[in-house]
C-alpha cells in the first residue's frame, strides 16, 4: 500500500525541521512527502529546497497565496500514491503514526478514511492547562461520532476527488466540511488512536483568541453547529440573572457553582492527568487557569460566529446559488 504524506505550510522555519524529522523516521516510511508551501518569507522554502536535496521522497511545491485547503487539494493533486495521510504544520508524528493509520486500511478494506489522534505538547504550564482546556485526550474520543482533523488522517485519494476536494471558499473549518461530505457520500470511518500527532498549543491568550475566533468565523461562514453556537449565546444571556438571584438565595447559588464546575469537568480532569507528579502549588496555579481560559474561548467564539454568519448572508446575496 503506497502512501503520500502531505502538508502545507507558511512562514513555519522553527517548526518545519522536527515535522520532517518526524516523517522520516516513521517506522514505516512514506513513499512521498509533497509540501505545498503558501508563500513564506521566514526561510521556510529555502530550508525546504536544502532539505530536498538530502531527502528523495521528498518533493517541495510553492503556490504563494493559496489558502490551506487549496494548498492541501494542491498536494494532493500532485501525490503519486492512492492514499494519501495528511498532517498540520507546526505539528510532528510519533514514530508508528503513518503504520497505524495503514493498520486500518489493511484491516478493512472497505474503509474510505482512517482517523488518527492528536495529543497537545506542551512547553510551560500555561500551554498545559491550553491544552488541558481546548482538546479531547485520545482515550476520550468516541469514534462513531468523531469527524476527523487534517492534523492526523488519511484517506484514498479516490474519495477525496469524489468529495470535490477540500472546500477553497473557506478559509478555516475545510476538514470538518470535507469530512462531512464524505459522511454524506458513505465512505466507512476508521479510528486509528495509536496514530498519534502531537504539536504545542498556542502560547498566549492573544494566539489563543485569534485561533477560536477564526474557528467559529468558520463555522458562522459553512453554518456549522448553530445549535452549539446558540445555547452558548443563551447561557452567557441568562448567566447575569441567574447570577443576581443567586446572591438572594443560598441554593441557587450552589446550583450555579456546581454548573460551572460542570462546564469545566473535562478539563478539570485532562489537567489532572497531565499534571501527574507536579508540586500541588504549581497544579493549583494551573487549574486556577481553566475557568479564565474557557471563558476567553467562549468570548472567542461568540465574537468569531456572527462575523462568519454575515459574510455568509453577504455572500448569498451576492450568489444565492
Amino acid at each position: 500500500m503506497k502512501v503520500s504524506v502531505v502538508a502545507t505550510v507558511l512562514d513555519e522555519i522553527h517548526t518545519i525541521e522536527r515535522l520532517l524529522d518526524s516523517l522520516v523516521r516513521q517506522s514505516r516510511l512514506p513513499d512521498e512527502i509533497v509540501i505545498v508551501d503558501g508563500g513564506s518569507t521566514d526561510g521556510t522554502i529555502e530550508y525546504l529546497r536544502g532539505r530536498r536535496k538530502r531527502e528523495e521522497m521528498l518533493r517541495v511545491l510553492v503556490f504563494s497565496g493559496v489558502n490551506i485547503a487549496a494548498g492541501r487539494n494542491k498536494a494532493i493533486e500532485a501525490s503519486r500514491c492512492e492514499l494519501i495521510a495528511c498532517i498540520d504544520a507546526g505539528a510532528w508524528a510519533t514514530e508508528n503514526w503513518l503504520s497505524e493509520l495503514l493498520r486500518a486500511f489493511e484491516d478493512d478494506p472497505s474503509v474510505g478514511v482512517v482517523a488518527g489522534s492528536f495529543r497537545s505538547d506542551p512547553a510551560n504550564d500555561f500551554e498545559t492547562a491550553l491544552g488541558a482546556t481546548t482538546l479531547p485526550m485520545p482515550e476520550e474520543v468516541d469514534p462513531e461520532k468523531f469527524l476527523p482533523s487534517s492534523r492526523s488522517v488519511a484517506f484514498k485519494k479516490s474519495a477525496w476527488s469524489s468529495a470535490g476536494g477540500y472546500p477553497e471558499w473557506i478559509d478555516y473549518c475545510e476538514d470538518l466540511i470535507f469530512d462531512l461530505e464524505l459522511k454524506r457520500q458513505g465512505f466507512g470511518f476508521a479510528y486509528a488512536r495509536e496514530a498519534e500527532v502531537r504539536f504545542r498549543p498556542r502560547p498566549s491568550v492573544a494566539a489563543y483568541f485569534r485561533q477560536y475566533y477564526l474557528y467559529a468565523r468558520g463555522d458562522g461562514k459553512a453554518d456549522l453547529w448553530p445549535k452549539r453556537h446558540f445555547v452558548r449565546y443563551l447561557t452567557y444571556l441568562t448567566a447575569p440573572f441567574a447570577f443576581a438571584l443567586g446572591l438572594r438565595n443560598r441554593l441557587l447559588w450552589l446550583v450555579l457553582v456546581a454548573a460551572g464546575i460542570l462546564y469545566i469537568r473535562r478539563p478539570i480532569l485532562r489537567l489532572c492527568r497531565m499534571t501527574e507528579g507536579w508540586p500541588l502549588e504549581r497544579r493549583l496555579r494551573a487549574l486556577l487557569m481553566l475557568p479564565y481560559l474557557r471563558l476567553v474561548g467562549d468570548i472567542a467564539k461568540m465574537t468569531g460566529y456572527p462575523a462568519g454568519v454575515r459574510w455568509r448572508l453577504e455572500r448569498r446575496k451576492r450568489d444565492p446559488r
